[in-house]
């Protein structure tokens, strides 16, 4: 499983897919687009996380790359957030999303990959080693 002789493109290649990683206190499944965009649920399983998922939501998207063997990812909305208001009669105002596109300027998210193939991956971030599992999509084609 090691990626020693991967180059950033090739690493980035087997990322394309739906992940599901097990944090501390989080169950996060990342769904990497070809285009380098990327949705993300993150579900607080501790209950003292929930209020800061009330507020925030659990979905996330945004653009990612990998550069130096280390995937980066930049928020750039949060779509179920409390913050995008709904206004009766006029329009949906999107204060959430501003401050996640203005912060992911100056704060993006990175991960050193440690190991990768086709069905796991390993990373670390500041605080832990993080184990991703692609979740694979088996289609069944039905005939009438």
């Amino acid at each position: 499983m090691s990626n020693l002789n991967l180059s950033d493109t090739d690493i980035e290649i087997l990322l394309f897919g739906k992940w599901r990683f097990d944090k501390s206190g989080e169950k996060v499944s990342i769904l990497f687009k070809d285009d380098m965009t990327y949705e993300q649920t993150i579900i607080q399983t501790f209950l003292f996380s929930k209020p800061k998922e009330l507020l925030t939501g659990n979905k996330f998207n945004g653009t990612w790359y990998v550069s130096g063997k280390k995937l980066n990812l930049n928020i750039r909305s949060i779509p179920k957030s409390f913050f995008n208001l709904q206004i009766p009669l006029f329009f949906k105002i999107s204060i959430a999303d501003m401050i996640a596109s203005v912060g992911s300027i100056f704060v993006t998210q990175n991960y050193e990959i440690v190991e990768i193939n086709s069905s796991k991956f390993l990373m670390k971030d500041v605080d832990q080693s993080i184990i991703g599992t692609k979740i694979n999509h088996t289609w069944r084609s039905q005939s009438f």
